[in-house]
């Protein structure tokens, strides 16, 4: 083993076993594991109380895990993550620093900018795939532009030659010795003292943490998997994994999920239990959708603020907030989307199809800004997950070429009569509902007063009338759809525009393009590292290359590596150049052949009014409502 000692930046992948960057840097000498917690740079993404609370309590299952295989994890809150690194860098005498991919858009762009520094600075910066089957990058079409239908993407995944590989968990771990200020699990500050009550009964039904997610994987594996293609649609209960928590974490490798499944179905097919093999065929294609909300975001990284669809840029959405609120407190007067946002509002968990039902109430009966829900998802969701969240909200709002056409309005009272037909769900979590007969259970303004007598039912008072009738919420989505074609089509007179048939395939759509720029090869450069995206379409504008400020953190610990760089000699520094990150040194050398721009933010296209985007913005006392009600 040599004597290197690299620093092992833990993000979300919060585990021990199949760790490829821990596994990189403890066969390469000691190791020095560390978690940056900076609410500064989550910004309008800042977890919510129940992601938070998860978060704690997996830091602390993985310190126990690392601190018994020799090495402590030492917790840092900062302003700066980058400030942070070169804390660590500067005590230990580290020169490297590893890390897991990302794919976010906030993500992709503080660790680009973070890795352009390190990399000026002599330090080498390996990053490696932790998160996912197979990278963004190594997924397009014939002629090299991103799949923009999940089919296509996923059949692509299913063929594709090279095999994922599975990291064992290192043996033991060297600590690399170093002294910086660190910060105990409370002292990070995820969980105040006003909300510890309310997570205290999270605990009686989740166990956070990497050991316990291979637990409840293999509970599943061996309980519920064969049964899942008949489960799977009922709400209530536990008729799914329950694992996207301990995947959105990093608690649970993607990769032995997957090809323990596939083993699994493989078995069954030899004997010939079909239900089996389609149960694995269905579970398989839920996490297909989890590697493509990934895929979308890196290969279009505007999707968390804007459609990809650009014509949905004129889309009419009415910015109401008492529906909103209505919406989020389940008092729509809708039974089955009020249950499930009394579920989400009181557990920070509702089943998949109760996600697909109130979002598209939400959107299509209320017209309210889809936008708008997925950040609600995003501050309320357990396994909250921002690229899931765009995934999902996209797929409903028409906003994707393969989604819910825009003009799609179901019926909560039939969704109900499908997936609750007993109304159990509904009465569990709608108390003033509990002794309505099943008959009515989903539509009780149809049920005769004698009904609604006997059930203690009294609409308008325990219960509200319905938000807005059925027939009006269609009218008023059929009003707004034509007015958006109105509004495209103003939009584009005097323009040379060619009408193309859009049905059968997706080569045409009004979709940006994006290109990964091949630079000359670097003698160094690792098939592991991050790529980064660029947008390759006149209509977005020019994209913002202003190299960011640093603020004083920063400055001190950029001094300080300057020292002890500068006394070390410039011979490593020359070697170690080498990186995607796109550094003025690298630009001029041209020295990485993965090396891409990054937007540090992200423009509106041309004609496009930042009105768009400003108006649908939850303003600052909304979001202290928001936050005063879920304590």
């Amino acid at each position: 083993m040599d004597n290197n000692k690299t620093i092992v930046w833990f993000r979300r992948d919060l585990r021990v076993d199949d760790n490829p960057a821990l596994a990189a840097a403890a066969s390469s000498g000691s190791v020095f594991p560390v978690y940056i917690w900076c609410p500064k740079e989550e910004g309008q993404f800042y977890p919510g109380r129940v992601s938070r609370w998860w978060l704690k309590q997996s830091l602390a299952n993985l310190g126990k895990s690392l601190k018994t295989l020799g090495a402590e994890l030492v917790l840092i809150k900062t302003n700066s993550t980058l400030a942070a690194l070169l804390e660590c860098i500067n005590a230990t005498g580290a020169t490297k620093v590893v890390y897991n991919h990302l794919y976010d858009p906030v993500s992709l762009v503080r660790d680009h900018n973070v890795k352009e520094k390190l990399v000026e600075l002599g330090i080498s910066v390996q990053s490696y795939n932790g998160d996912l089957l197979y990278e963004p990058w190594d997924i397009y079409d014939e002629r090299g532009n991103a799949l923009v239908t999940f089919d296509a993407y996923w059949e692509k995944c299913l063929y594709m030659q090279k095999e994922p590989v599975s990291h064992l968990p290192p043996r033991r771990l060297v600590p690399a010795a170093g002294k910086v200020e660190k910060y105990s699990v409370e002292e990070l500050g995820l969980e105040d003292e006003l909300e510890k009550s309310s997570n205290a009964l999270l605990g009686r039904a989740w166990s956070p943490g990497w050991s316990k997610a291979e637990k409840v994987f293999a509970e599943f594996v061996e309980r519920h998997l064969l049964e899942y293609s008949k489960n799977r649609q009922k709400v209530g209960g536990n008729s799914t994994s329950l694992l996207s928590p301990y995947l959105h974490f990093g608690e649970l490798s993607v990769r032995k999920v997957f090809q323990c499944a596939r083993m699994k179905q493989i078995l069954w097919a030899e004997a010939k239990n079909s239900e089996g093999e389609e149960s694995v065929t269905l579970f398989l294609r839920a996490i297909g959708f989890r590697e493509y909300s990934r895929y979308l975001c890196f290969n279009f990284p505007f999707t968390h603020e804007r459609s990809l669809l650009s014509n949905l840029k004129y889309f009419p959405w009415n910015a109401n907030q008492a529906n909103f609120k209505a919406w989020r407190q389940g008092q729509t007067g809708y039974p089955l989307v009020d249950a499930g946002m009394r579920e989400l509002w009181a557990t920070g968990w509702i089943h998949n199809r109760i996600r697909v039902i109130v979002s598209s109430f939400a959107v299509k009966f209320l017209l309210l800004p889809w936008r708008w829900g997925m950040k609600y998802f995003w501050d309320t969701l357990l396994d909250a997950d921002l690229e899931s969240d765009i995934l999902g909200w996209q797929y409903i709002s028409g906003s994707l070429p393969d989604g819910h056409e825009l003009e799609r309005l179901d019926c909560p009272q039939i969704q109900g009569s499908k997936f609750d037909p007993e109304g159990e769900y509904v009465r569990q979590w709608l108390p003033e509902l509990a002794r309505m007969p099943t008959e009515w259970i989903h539509h009780p303004w149809d049920a005769p007063p004698t009904v609604l007598k006997a059930a203690g039912v009294e609409l308008g008072l325990n219960y509200r009338n319905p938000i807005i009738d059925e027939d009006l919420a269609r009218q008023r989505l059929t009003e707004a759809i034509f007015k958006m074609w109105e509004m495209e089509a103003a939009a584009m007179a005097g323009k040379n525009e060619i009408v193309v048939d859009n049905s059968e395939n997706t080569d045409n759509l009004p979709i940006p393009k994006i290109i990964l720029r091949d630079i000359t090869p670097c003698p160094t450069y690792s098939s592991n590292d991050q790529r980064v995206p660029t947008i390759n379409n006149s209509k977005n504008g020019p994209l913002s290359k202003k190299r960011p400020k640093h603020n004083e953190d920063e400055r001190q610990q950029l001094n300080n590596l300057q020292d002890r760089t500068s006394e070390a000699g410039s011979t490593r520094r020359e070697e170690q150049l080498c990186s995607t990150a796109e550094s003025s040194a690298a630009k001029k050398q041209n020295t990485s052949r993965c090396s891409f721009s990054v937007p540090h933010s992200f423009s509106p296209m041309a004609g496009e009014s930042l009105q768009e985007y400003e108006s649908f913005e939850l303003n600052q006392p909304q979001k202290d409502q928001i936050d005063m009600e879920r304590s």
